[in-house]
């Protein structure tokens, strides 16, 4: 790696998009994909769990080399590197709780002191959490580490509100959305913009969750019942969509100031 990756931040342009509505929607349609896709590989298309993991976790390594060679923000590439951290961040917690039995309280756990260390290393190493200030490698590092950490943490906290304490999937839609709610008031009220981003960023992970849940389970569990396949082909259609028009409204834009 050449160490100007860390010295010369004024050749790169900010790695993250714009937070905007259509960032939200898509954030959100990116971990209810998270949570139906997996299922699709494993048990409609046959793959079974194990080649379902190899193969989404070998497909994530080398979208996240392509993100990471990128001196600009590539909306295809950002956003299906998301997609798939939502589908690996998923499979990580799916493994713990169902292959290796650990309990949803464990993990929930710990995942939760595994991001709030990456948050305090990453501020003691650069002094900063903003996404718009995504200008170097170390720092691109730091932001994948945390987002794919999220998921996980959302995904354990997902299933840990529904089904460990009984809330279900409806009720998990509705908590979950008030949160983000509350999150999103504060912010308009003068809350730090840092915090909320990632504080909704996490809630997003489990609404998201929990609104797949709902949208693919059968109606006798509760359910909407229109399939894991239907939902995720209906929900990659719509974030192809939305990423398409935000690559083609992509203007150049000048380089992050470092901060």
């Amino acid at each position: 790696m050449n160490n100007s990756s860390f010295a010369e931040p004024s050749r790169w342009l900010n790695k993250v998009p714009e937070v905007t509505l259509a960032f939200w929607c898509i954030k959100i349609m990116s971990t209810t994909v998270g949570e139906t896709v997996a299922d699709s590989l494993a048990l409609n298309a046959g793959w079974g769990q194990g080649v379902t993991r190899t193969v989404m976790a070998v497909w994530l390594a080398a979208t996240l080399f392509m993100q990471l060679r990128a001196r600009r923000c590539v909306p295809w590439l950002y956003w299906l590197t998301v997609v798939l951290v939502s589908v690996v961040g998923t499979q990580i917690t799916d493994l713990l709780t169902d292959g290796l039995g650990v309990s949803l309280y464990i993990s929930t756990s710990a995942f939760a002191a595994l991001l709030a260390a990456l948050f305090v290393v990453w501020y003691r190493v650069e002094r900063t959490l903003s996404i718009r200030h995504i200008v170097t490698r170390r720092r691109e590092l730091f932001y994948w580490a945390t987002i794919l950490c999220t998921f996980a943490l959302g995904t354990a906290a997902g299933d840990l509100a529904t089904e460990a304490l009984g809330l279900g999937f409806t009720w998990g839609v509705a908590t979950f959305g008030a949160f983000i709610g509350v999150t999103f008031a504060a912010w308009r009220l003068g809350g730090s913009a840092v915090l909320t981003f990632w504080v909704a960023y996490i809630l997003t992970r489990p609404f998201g969750a929990a609104l797949g849940d709902f949208l693919t389970q059968p109606r006798s569990s509760g359910g909407l019942g229109i399939g894991a396949l239907w939902t995720s082909s209906l929900f990659l259609a719509a974030i192809v969509a939305l990423v398409a028009v935000a690559q083609v409204n992509q203007k150049p834009n000048r380089a992050a100031p470092r901060s």
